[in-house]
């Protein structure tokens, strides 16, 4: 049945459904109410009522309505509740005014104040509420008001027939589950509370059990899959090692065994290597390459931006030259003439190995002999993308690669399918960037503290939430920061500005002026490339740090301290914000992201949607955790019987996943 044909449902309502992504049936009755309003009626006696309350009363008086000002009118009234009298007042209600009666009874919601005898509703409903009542609240959806959103689904649970239930029988009798349909309509029409916790267990469980399905059976898949075996002398890998300029840490020693295990094995490789800013993950990628090549394979390197994918280039360039290994770049402004001449040259087997941004992706790119994926910053590119790189080869070993620290909760979930490499410990000889919360109003503090470090010929971060200003949003802007500062510095320092709206080809610009020296100051929005070093980069300064997540800001805060210079970060508030004085504790990005996901909740940790359909409708995984690894375990047990390829349901779902892995 179509939403079009609910009883109530018209061209407005329709548009409104799609405006908040409800097509369909199921997405309507998988809106679930946020929250639900538990209504008592109460009787007020002689003390005040602190908490909200729910009253029936009758109307002896009404008044006109009033207006304290443009935007805000007060309607008042006298009522009757129990044999009391009282007043009773409501803001911005004025469109009730004409449906009101003498002797008319209705339910007041609001608190009452003893001394003035006065009740402040906050809402009013005609009639007479007998018995307690659990009210669902659904988040807002533009130009539908609850109460008509209640009667849409309302409709939609007498339609309610052809509902797939994705819960294995046996977890069913195991837990003793309501049905799925009696869950969904508990949920949005609950009359006992211990019903509703019911309804809500059993939702959460089918909604995390078919998540991890989805990620288990990709994980089964790609370890079914087999991979070929590599053939590598592992003295030469040591002795690579050994040469290196610097020493290696544990962690990184031990990601590098992962790989090469991983090559070594027919289990293809599928491993995300997770390291925080500035631990080298790079390296390790680069011994992973070396080994392939060593292996007679070819690489592919894939970074998000032009100035990253460049940097990854002269960095394995200059530590692979020595061992005579070809590494060429190939990025998106170079001419249609050089392009061609790279692809070429690859096509002939005459490049070992090849980094590069999007562009990688052209079709007309083949490789003869690719044998290792790396992907950097993977969670910024689309599944089809990756995938697109991983087929231009024969079962190449895949490595993607990521700078965000993330909660076990998380790296469950998201990267289920995965294997793992962790890189926690920071190279030697870096030093913990030193950070303080500071006021605006001591600002002036920290601008003597940027007169010293241009002083020692290093560079400074500035960054602001927004690029203009907004007068529903009164915070600092790249373009007010950058008057200010020059009117700090009397114009003798160079500052540039860089944001979102300047054009791909002006950023590089910005920044490759920035990373040469020519800038001092750098002011931007929060595009500031993850990884790209720039060496001199001593001073992070983050201003309204309060709009932020504690990952985000320590995510920035990593732009500096990628040296043995001492680095400074300045968070600058205008609130008295406990959190941020985590990031004056600690600099480690695992710690910080557990406490994000504490103060923040599961909520978005990355700043943009995650591929494998991470948004729930009801469950949260921290709130659920226990349910989570419940599901989890359920799982694994039920993938290892294969009964799940009996169910219609689960076909269609194996189907799916097939089609887009």
């Amino acid at each position: 049945m179509n939403l079009q044909n609910l009883k109530g449902v018209g061209n407005k309502t329709i548009e409104a459904l799609y405006q908040a992504n409800i097509y369909n049936l199921d997405d309507l009755l998988t809106y679930y109410p946020y929250r639900y309003q538990i209504e008592v009626p109460t009787i007020l006696d002689n003390t005040n009522s602190l908490e909200i309350v729910v009253i029936n009363a009758t109307i002896l008086e009404i008044n006109k309505v009033g207006y304290i000002k443009k935007n805000l009118n007060i309607l008042r009234m006298k009522i009757e509740t129990n044999g009391k009298i009282m007043s009773l007042v409501i803001y911005n209600r004025a469109y009730l005014r004409p449906n009101l009666k003498i002797g008319q009874n209705i339910i007041a919601i609001g608190k009452f104040d003893l001394k003035k005898n006065l009740f402040t509703a906050n809402n009013i409903r005609f009639g007479k509420l007998e018995e307690k009542r659990i009210i669902p609240i659904y988040h807002s959806i533009k130009n539908l008001k609850n109460i008509i959103l209640e009667k849409i689904i309302s409709e939609a649970l007498k339609e309610n027939n052809d509902i797939v239930d994705y819960i294995p029988e046996r977890y069913i009798k195991k837990y003793e589950f309501l049905s799925k349909k009696d869950a969904i309509n508990v949920i949005h029409k609950p009359i006992d509370e211990d019903l509703l916790k019911k309804a809500k267990e059993r939702l959460i469980y089918e909604e995390l059990f078919l998540f991890l399905f989805k990620v288990q059976y990709l994980k089964k898949i790609k370890v079914s899959g087999e991979s070929i075996i590599k053939n590598i002398d592992k003295s030469l890998i040591l002795q690579f090692i050994s040469d290196l300029p610097f020493k290696l840490t544990n962690d990184q020693l031990k990601s590098i065994e992962d790989g090469l295990e991983d090559f070594t094995t027919k289990k293809r490789m599928n491993r995300l290597l997770l390291g925080d800013v500035g631990s080298g993950k790079t390296i390790v990628a680069t011994v992973l390459i070396y080994a392939n090549y060593i292996a007679g394979y070819q690489s592919a390197f894939m970074a998000p931006t032009e100035i990253l994918a460049t940097q990854h280039y002269n960095s394995i360039k200059k530590l692979l030259e020595k061992y005579n290994i070809n590494v060429e770049l190939l990025i998106g402004s170079m001419s249609k003439k050089n392009k061609n001449e790279i692809m070429k040259k690859v096509l002939n087997g005459k490049v070992d190995v090849l980094i590069g941004t999007h562009a990688i992706l052209n079709e007309n790119l083949l490789f003869p002999n690719l044998g290792f994926v790396i992907t950097d910053e993977q969670h910024r590119f689309g599944v089809n993308q990756r995938n697109i790189l991983q087929e231009k080869g024969v079962k190449p070993d895949v490595l993607f690669m990521s700078a965000t620290p993330i909660p076990r909760t998380y790296a469950l979930t998201i990267y289920g399918d995965m294997d793992t490499s962790i890189i926690k410990e920071k190279p030697s000889g870096r030093k913990e960037v030193i950070t303080h919360v500071k006021k605006e109003s001591e600002l002036k503090d920290v601008l003597y503290q940027i007169l010293e470090e241009i002083k020692l010929n290093h560079q400074i971060y500035v960054v602001a939430p927004m690029i203009e200003e907004n007068e529903d949003m009164p915070l600092q802007t790249v373009i007010n920061l950058k008057e200010k500062f020059d009117g700090a510095f009397h114009g003798k320092v160079p500052i540039e500005v860089l944001h979102g709206k300047l054009k791909n080809k002006e950023k590089d610009e910005i920044m490759n002026r920035f990373k040469n020296g020519d800038v001092k100051i750098l002011i931007s929005t929060t595009v500031i490339e993850v990884g790209v070093d720039v060496p001199l980069a001593t001073m992070m300064i983050i201003f309204n740090a309060e709009r932020f997540g504690l990952a985000t800001l320590h995510q920035l805060r990593g732009r500096v301290g990628r040296n043995d210079l001492q680095s400074y970060c300045y968070l600058i508030c205008n609130e008295d914000v406990k959190r941020l004085q985590v990031l004056e504790e600690s600099n480690d990005g695992f710690y910080i992201s557990e406490k994000d996901f504490e103060f923040r909740g599961e909520g978005d940790l990355f700043g943009e949607k995650q591929s494998g359909d991470m948004t729930f409708h009801i469950a949260d995984i921290r709130k659920n955790y226990d349910v989570l690894m419940r599901a989890l375990e359920d799982v694994k047990e039920w993938i290892d019987i294969d009964e799940y390829i009996n169910l219609t349901s689960y076909v269609k779902i194996i189907e799916e996943l097939k089609f887009n892995n």
